[in-house]
């Protein structure tokens, strides 16, 4: 997995994390999104790319509240997965993190070992409460979330 390059998304890079992200929405892995939306944050957004161009996987970190980030979007191609791809993008969205300022980061995932591997600790979604009062309201599985939230504190 060397020769796959992560760095910060660009336009042209929209439709791609649009085709992964549905992907995977396809099979409720993760809520869909919208090509607007992702235009209107590319700005969070890595991507992993193939020396041939092919984009392979993507993350998003969002800033939240002045302390808190979340890490979302995540998606590795099926036949990458396993290889440490979506470790190297989750570290690298967590550097960004260290950098940016907020002292903790966390994600609503289906992933729970993923993350746990990654340092990231399980718990309650009461407190993210700028999470849920800023998006969680809006989503269709609200207040029947099925997804588990993991913190990491930096």
């Amino acid at each position: 997995m060397t020769d796959v390059r992560i760095r910060k998304a660009h336009m042209g890079d929209v439709k791609g994390i649009h085709a992964l992200l549905m992907g995977c929405a396809a099979k409720g892995l993760l809520l869909p999104r919208a090509l607007s939306h992702l235009y209107r944050h590319v700005r969070d957004f890595y991507v992993a790319e193939m020396p041939d161009g092919r984009l392979v996987a993507c993350c998003a970190l969002a800033p939240t509240w002045e302390d808190l980030a979340e890490i979302c979007s995540l998606v590795v191609d099926e036949s990458l997965r396993r290889l440490g791809l979506g470790r190297r993008i989750v570290e690298t969205c967590i550097r960004d993190c260290r950098e940016l300022g907020p002292t903790k980061v966390f994600a609503l995932t289906y992933q729970e070992e993923f993350f746990r591997h990654l340092g990231f600790s399980v718990v309650d979604k009461d407190v993210l409460p700028q999470k849920i009062w800023a998006d969680c309201v809006h989503c269709p599985k609200y207040p029947d979330c099925d997804e588990t939230a993991v913190l990491l504190e930096l």
